[in-house]
Order: structure tokens, then C-alpha cells, then sequence
């Protein structure tokens, strides 16, 4: 019994310690109303290092300069990016900054913003199903915006010249629109003559959800043939602060042949560039909900790479950036993940096309599946950062998905779920709480060995084991359902956690979100008393019915045998009723009805075997 108290302890301590760093340590998450997530921009009069247009990928063997003309020069190598930029633009709200540059309108039923006819640059998309918050009058999240906002993300799409002299569109070209919206029905053809004999065609298609499909076509009308590598780039300049959290990825991440490759910002930075050579797979820039992801031909090998690049100090900016105390922290820092393709010769009278895809807006893993299926995107479902249980987490999604289906709310599929969950696992269990109740019926035989051989520990230790052999119990056969309900749980945790389907879903009475912890408190006599306690005194009611179901299972089972550790186990309820309380409501309340169905199958085998409920 001694082995099973301290198993179930090491667990709890684990459990402290790893989620500890969340609440204590990690970076606060942006106050509302903050983060390109969130808003569309922050107000006039901030200021901030102007961010220069998405930096084309440099050609292989090529001369210096041989880029898009106009756009920064390319590194020479990799980890040398270019200097910063020294200038000091004031940042625009967003209505500013989309009237800077003519545009086309973009009208889905997913999506709203335009395409920029400047650079041809998506930069503007805002999601049409998704709000800041739950407040009926919330904005909708700012998923896409211009160089000149705050905190820009967007993509670009071009071509590099193999030799220096070449004409090709860049940041500050402005294309011509052949039509006047672009709708999931009518694609949009923009068009550049760059004067040289060169036209350049670009045709932007999207589909009724996320995806956009860029066709990149070039028609050479000289006498001599041309060869150029088309690219296509994401750009991101200082994501909110907050990203980037231990327990989940944000930031650049790719798969390349097969391989997930997820960098952190800050590696990014430290370590300079990232490069690989790939045929097949995507690369992006992710959010917890959000992504960004470039997808070229799947036939086509490409190079793609990674970079961060250090801007002008920002004069404008936030306080949580300045409180890290990091010099690094104190500039802007504008990220590019970009592939390069295979080059293209374009004989006289001939054209050459090429085509890729930009997926931009919610991570939907059942989406996500069949994008990767529809358009042979290797492994794209691993946007979803789904963790080390990925082999649960994402069955155990689908499973939940499936329930709400037929239920119709995610909190009752939680319940049914678990119920499941405690029928698939009941002969395990029985067997546990069997064993449990037979070391409770031999307690009064332990007692009286304790006081027989409380002079001879070895002894006793012995007298013990002869007592559980001739009564063929373990004392660790109650760890079982404690070792199988780790890895569900953090399993269901990271569903609630990573799965925008979770997100603003719904229970009932006061739990509004799913994915975010019970918003009341005991300490305000739950709303009550006008008075906001910090974090940590926040203990809703879910997690104060989960603390008094385990108190009432821990006292159905045997008492630990030593005063000290009884009262080590007694303060146990207590800890994970503080502890639980920062999770989603939704994991608390599989963990409390997990606990009631264990409450009711080990009352009724103890009932069957005789044994005593209660201490």
C-alpha cells in the first residue's frame, strides 16, 4: 500500500510541477482587445519601425541583387539576413491602412477583407465565424493584415530572376484587376507587363472555406528565353505577446519529406535560419486556432527556409514586451517562412505556369484531413498541435465531435464520453477496486501487526507480504486505473485545449466556454461580492464539486498505514481542487463525473464483498 500512496503522490507532484509553469512563470496572455489575433490593429499615434515588404528567397549560385526588384537584397548565404530597417513610420489602424493601396474585395462565407492590388499581397482577411470574445457586439478575429498595421501577417507570392536586369513584380507594383470581387465562384486574374516583353499573370482562386489556389503564369513575347523561380512567402512581424507557450507550439512549423519541423520564435531568433530541401509537404505560421501555411506543388522539389529578422527599435512599444528584460525583446522582430521553386525557362513565344496553394484561417482538423487528401498535402492535420498523445488525442477529438453530433452541446458529449470511457475500462477497474476493498477488509490485521512489529520494521515488512500473498491481493493493484486515466487525461486536455471546436463551446448555467476555466469564484461567493480575487483564488464551482467527489473516494478506500502520509493523502482533494480550477471546465467536469462513476462502482463491489464504506 506503501508503493501505491507513493506512486499516486510522484504523480500529483508531476502534475503540480509541469502545469505550475503555465500559471507562474509563462508569459501573460494579451489583455483583450490586444494581439493581431484579437483586433485589427492598435490605435493611431503608437509608433513602431515601418515593416518593409516580404523579402524574396535568394537564388541558388546567383549573383548578388538577383531578386524581385525593389524588394530588400536577398542574405548571401544562410544566417545572414539583411540589416534592419531604420525607420520609424507611425503604425495606422486598420481602416487607415486599407485605404493606402487599391484593393479587390474578398466575399466568402468564411472569409471577408480584399487582396491588395499593391504587391499583389493577401493581407487583409478577417474570419466571418469567429469573434474576440462572446460579447454579442465582439469583432470578428483579424486573421491577415497590411505592412503598415500593427503586428502585420500576410502572404506574397513572385518571382526571382536568374540573372540580374530582369523586371519582375514586387511589394510596390501595382497590378491590374480583371475582375471586381473575388468570390468563392469568380476567381480573381491580376496582370503585369513589365515592359521588357515579359507579361505576368496571377489568378487567385478560393474555394468556400480557407483555401486559396495562386496560379503563377509567365508569357515571354522576346526573342530569347528567360529563366526565373517563382517563391511564395508569409510574413509575420511581432506576434502577440503570450505566444508560444510551453504546452503548445506557435510560431513557423513545416512538414518537410514526411517530417514535422516546428521552430520556435526565439529559436529563430538566436539561432538564425532554418533551410530544407523538400518534395511534398507545407510550411506556415500558427497560432493556437489560427493558421497560415503555404503549400506548394507536391511534385515539385523546393527550398524552403525560416528567418527572423531584427527591425528598428520600437519606440511605441507595449510594456509586456519591455518587462522581458531582453535586449532582443526591445527591437521588432519580423519572421518569413518562404519556399523557393524549381527554375523555370520560358522560351520565346511561350509561357509557363505554376501553381500552389495558400491555406489561410481556422484549424479544423476534420478540414485539414481533407485538404490533405483533396490536394496531397503530406501530414497537414499536424497544424493541430495535438502532443505526445497523438495517437489518443485526435481519435478521442473525433469521438467527442461525433457525440456532440448526435448530442448536440460538447459538454454532454463529455459525459457520455466518459461514460464510455469507464465502460471500456470497467473490467480493469473492477479488478482494482476489488483488490482495494480486500486491503481495506485486511486493515485491521495491518493494524495489529504495526503494533505487534513496531519494533522491527523488516519484520513487519514481511509479516505484510506474507499476509497479501496468502490473501492474493497487491497493494499496487489500485494503481492501474490511476496509470491509465494519465494519459487520457492529458489527452482530453489537449483536445479542450488546441481544438478551435472547443472554443466558445457551450454547457450549461454559467459555463460559456468549454476551453476556458469556470469563471466563478468561492472567494466573491460567486459574484456575489464585487470583488475580483487574483487567479489563484479563483475556485469555481466545477472545481469544488471534482475536490468533494475525490474527497468521498479517498474515503472509500484503505487509510494509508503512517499518520503523516493519511495526512498528506487527506490535503490531496485540496490541491487538485486549486489546480484544476486554472483548466478548462471541460476537463473538469469529465474528471468529475469520472470520479462520481468510480464512486458508484467501488460503493457497490464493496457493498457485494462486506466491506465498510468509510474510514
Amino acid at each position: 500500500m506503501l508503493d501505491q500512496k507513493n506512486l499516486l503522490l510522484a504523480v500529483v507532484i508531476s502534475l503540480i510541477i509541469l502545469f505550475g509553469y503555465e500559471y507562474f512563470f509563462a508569459p501573460p496572455p494579451p489583455a483583450p482587445g490586444q494581439g493581431a489575433q484579437q483586433t485589427a490593429g492598435q490605435t493611431a499615434g503608437q509608433t513602431a519601425g515601418q515593416l518593409a515588404p516580404g523579402q524574396a528567397p535568394a537564388v541558388p549560385g546567383a549573383a548578388p541583387g538577383a531578386t524581385a526588384a525593389g524588394a530588400p537584397p536577398a542574405p548571401t548565404s544562410a544566417g545572414q539576413p539583411p540589416a534592419a530597417a531604420q525607420t520609424g513610420a507611425a503604425i495606422l489602424p486598420r481602416d487607415e491602412v486599407l485605404k493606402l493601396a487599391p484593393r479587390v474585395p474578398i466575399n466568402s462565407p468564411r472569409l471577408h477583407g480584399s487582396v491588395s492590388l499593391k504587391g499583389g499581397r493577401i493581407d487583409d482577411l478577417t474570419l466571418a465565424d469567429y469573434r474576440v470574445n462572446l460579447e454579442p457586439d465582439s469583432r470578428e478575429i483579424v486573421l491577415a493584415l497590411p505592412p503598415e498595421g500593427a503586428q502585420p501577417w500576410l502572404a506574397e507570392f513572385g518571382w526571382v530572376p536568374a540573372a540580374a536586369g530582369i523586371a519582375v513584380p514586387d511589394g510596390d507594383t501595382v497590378w491590374q484587376a480583371e475582375q471586381t470581387t473575388l468570390t468563392p465562384g469568380q476567381p480573381l486574374t491580376l496582370t503585369w507587363d513589365n515592359g521588357q516583353g515579359l507579361k505576368f499573370v496571377r489568378t487567385i482562386a478560393l474555394d468556400d472555406q480557407y483555401m486559396f489556389q495562386v496560379s503563377q503564369r509567365v508569357e515571354n513575347t522576346t526573342d530569347s528565353p528567360v529563366t526565373l523561380y517563382p517563391y511564395g512567402l508569409i510574413l509575420r512581424t511581432d506576434p502577440p505577446p503570450g505566444s508560444g507557450l510551453y504546452i503548445l507550439h506557435e510560431g513557423p512549423l513545416g512538414v518537410f519529406d514526411e517530417t514535422l519541423k516546428e521552430v520556435d520564435y526565439d529559436d529563430l531568433r538566436e539561432d538564425g535560419p532554418v533551410t530544407n530541401t523538400t518534395t511534398g509537404g507545407w510550411l506556415g505560421i500558427t497560432d493556437k486556432y489560427w493558421l497560415m501555411a503555404l503549400a506548394p506543388d507536391p511534385a515539385q522539389q523546393v527550398q524552403t527556409s525560416m528567418k527572423a529578422t531584427a527591425m528598428a527599435p520600437r519606440p511605441g512599444m507595449p510594456a509586456e514586451f519591455l518587462a522581458e528584460g531582453k535586449d532582443e525583446m526591445l527591437k521588432s522582430w519580423r519572421y518569413q517562412v518562404d519556399f523557393l521553386g524549381q527554375p523555370q525557362q520560358i522560351a520565346p513565344g511561350q509561357s509557363v505556369e505554376v501553381k500552389s496553394h495558400l491555406f489561410a484561417g481556422v484549424k479544423k482538423a476534420k478540414m485539414l484531413d481533407d485538404y490533405a487528401e483533396k490536394y496531397n498535402i503530406d501530414r497537414f492535420d499536424l497544424a493541430i498541435d495535438f502532443g505526445w498523445f497523438y495517437f489518443l488525442t485526435k481519435p478521442f477529438f473525433y469521438i467527442l465531435t461525433w457525440l456532440n453530433g448526435l448530442i448536440g452541446n460538447f459538454g454532454l458529449a463529455i459525459i457520455a464520453f466518459t461514460v464510455c470511457l469507464k465502460i471500456l475500462l470497467f473490467p480493469l477497474a473492477n479488478k482494482s477496486y476489488r483488490a482495494m476493498s480486500k486491503m481495506k477488509k485486511l486493515g485491521p490485521e495491518v493494524k495489529a501487526m504495526q503494533e505487534r512489529f513496531k519494533d522491527d520494521k523488516m519484520r513487519l515488512n514481511q509479516e505484510m507480504m506474507n499476509l497479501y500473498k496468502r490473501e492474493k491481493v497487491s497493494p499496487l493493484s489500485g494503481c492501474l486505473p490511476i496509470l491509465v486515466q494519465i494519459p487520457i487525461f492529458f489527452a482530453l486536455y489537449k483536445v479542450l485545449f488546441v481544438s478551435v471546436e472547443m472554443r466558445h463551446a457551450p454547457f450549461f448555467g454559467w459555463i460559456k466556454d468549454l476551453s476556458a476555466p469556470d469563471p466563478t469564484s468561492v472567494f466573491n461567493l460567486f459574484g456575489l461580492i464585487p470583488w475580483d480575487p487574483p487567479q489563484l483564488l479563483t475556485i469555481g464551482i466545477w472545481p469544488l464539486i471534482m475536490g468533494a467527489s475525490m474527497f468521498l473516494q479517498q474515503k472509500m478506500n484503505p487509510t494509508p498505514p503512517d499518520p503523516t502520509q493519511a495526512k498528506v493523502m487527506m490535503m490531496l482533494p485540496v490541491i487538485f481542487t486549486f489546480m484544476l480550477a486554472h483548466f478548462p471546465a471541460g476537463l473538469v467536469i469529465y474528471w468529475t463525473c469520472n470520479n462520481s462513476l468510480s464512486i458508484a462502482q467501488q460503493w457497490v463491489i464493496m457493498r457485494r464483498m462486506g466491506v465498510k464504506i468509510g474510514n
